[in-house]
């Protein structure tokens, strides 16, 4: 997944891995910054004629709200939603997949964690980027399910790997672009 800054809105292109390079893209997202009640459209490219899925806010204020995650249809795939307390330390957020264990993901490193919340309260650095890379790792019952890894140390590049077959993609590429998007990364 790339990220690309512009004026108004943060544009996330996700590719699938052609051994360990972007190869196709199969996602395009363009999401608007500055919103009161989050909704961001997933489209199958970047010509966003086709909608892969969608995910919007519960609430305007979404501290731990959530975020319904549809198909292009306006049916349910999922949802995610940030656990406020434990992300005072640590980002965590959960993801449900109908008929599935709920999945939790967390920053790896605990000490990268903290490291960067007193980095944003910082004033004498606050537009200076995070030189730190950062990474979340998603895990249910059974273990691993996905993760999304920072790749590159100024720009917004991840790497998404998913270890369980059986988590809708679309829910996954959700995620990834919500760890990126709604924590002002």
């Amino acid at each position: 997944m790339h990220q690309k800054v512009t004026f108004a809105v943060n544009r996330y292109q996700i590719f699938a891995d052609q051994g360990g390079e972007p190869g196709e893209l199969i996602a395009f997202v363009e999401q608007k910054r500055l919103k009161f009640k989050e909704e961001v459209t997933i489209y199958t490219d970047s010509s966003k004629r086709a909608v892969l899925a969608r995910f919007k806010a519960r609430k305007v204020i979404d501290l731990g709200s959530g975020y319904d995650v549809t198909d292009a249809d306006g049916r349910s795939i999922g949802l995610f939603r940030k656990d406020f307390g434990k992300s005072l330390v640590n980002s965590t957020w959960h993801l449900d997949q109908p008929g599935r264990p709920t999945v939790t993901g967390r920053e790896r490193h605990g000490g990268i964690a903290v490291l960067r919340r007193v980095w944003n309260f910082l004033p004498i650095i606050e537009n200076i980027p995070f030189p730190f890379r950062y990474h979340f790792d998603f895990a249910g019952e059974n273990g691993p399910v996905f993760s999304v890894d920072k790749k590159t140390w100024l720009r917004d590049h991840y790497r998404i790997d998913i270890a369980d077959a059986g988590i809708d993609h679309r829910l996954v590429i959700a995620q990834a672009v919500a760890v990126d998007a709604l924590q002002a990364r």
